[in-house]
């Protein structure tokens, strides 16, 4: 088959997002979410879409990846697609290709699922182990225990404490609270809930946001956050399980997380508020 790269344009993204909204499937590995594509939108539409690259054979998108930064893609396949060598092979010819416009040359990575032919493609081409993720889960199909903190969804009026805690949990001072209306402005968050979690004072202590791909899949949490001024009272579990409750009320038949393996007091947060470890995942990486 003939298969085509490309950039979509911003008004071809809704239609991404849809696509990737199909491919979840509790059954097969965490792979790239619509919710990642939704977090990457606080940057705006147009960065969003300069970002994304599809592989197309006759108007159908086989394989979308999202460029997390210049040099990892973050990536999946159509699932019916997993163990096909001819996409695969032209997926890896295009990202280890710098003319092809996906990767710059020299480092670089790519993250895909477990089992799909695309990762064992990157392997045989000499793609080395990478950085280690640890994917959990929790089961939403019976009901979340209710937690003990005051919990609002996020809207215009609280976006600045949404931004604020996020700034504090993650020692980012660029997100902001237009960047919250940019990412609610999204597509994706058609699917999608901001939360706040307040402590009895009323602070806002924690900070989430939920993405739903629609009734009976799998939805994903990005990002979660404790406010640096109000940790070691729990509040990251509370957050995280009024999280696992908020896809339950939108339908979604499970909860998923990928972090970093290093950041074992994420893991922790996310094992404390009942989701189970997967399998750990390894980025392919090409070293210089």
């Amino acid at each position: 088959m003939s298969i085509e790269l490309s950039t979509p344009t911003t008004g071809e993204l809704g239609d991404v997002v849809d696509v990737l909204r199909q491919w979840q499937d509790d059954s097969l590995p965490i792979q790239l979410h619509p919710g990642d594509l939704g977090w990457f939108w606080r940057f705006g539409t147009d960065a969003t879409a300069a970002a994304v690259r599809t592989w197309s054979s006759d108007g159908r998108i086989l394989a979308i990846g999202l460029l997390d930064g210049a040099d990892l893609l973050r990536m999946t396949v159509a699932p019916d697609l997993w163990h096909d060598d001819e996409l695969a092979q032209q997926v890896v010819a295009d990202v280890s290709d710098p003319d092809r416009g996906v990767l710059p040359a020299g480092h670089a990575s790519v993250e895909t699922a477990d089992g799909t032919r695309v990762r064992d493609e990157l392997s045989d081409a000499g793609w080395d182990a990478g950085e280690a993720w640890t994917p959990l889960r929790r089961d939403l199909a019976q009901p979340v225990e209710d937690t003990h903190l005051q919990i609002d969804v996020v809207g215009s009026g609280t976006a600045p404490e949404f931004a604020a805690v996020v700034r504090s949990a993650f020692d980012s001072p660029r997100f902001s609270e237009e960047r919250w209306h940019a990412m609610a402005q999204g597509a994706p968050y058609a699917d999608a809930r901001s939360l706040l979690a307040r402590n009895e004072q009323g602070e806002a202590v924690a900070a989430v946001t939920v993405w739903s791909a629609g009734p009976g899949r799998p939805g994903l949490i990005e990002p979660l956050g404790v406010s640096a001024d109000h940790r070691g009272h729990r509040y990251g579990p509370a957050i995280c399980v009024a999280a696992a409750a908020e896809l339950a009320r939108l339908g979604s038949s499970s909860a998923l997380v990928c972090t970093p393996s290093a950041r074992t007091a994420a893991v922790a947060t996310y094992r404390a508020a009942g989701f189970r470890e997967l399998p750990e995942r390894l980025d392919r990486t090409r070293r210089p």
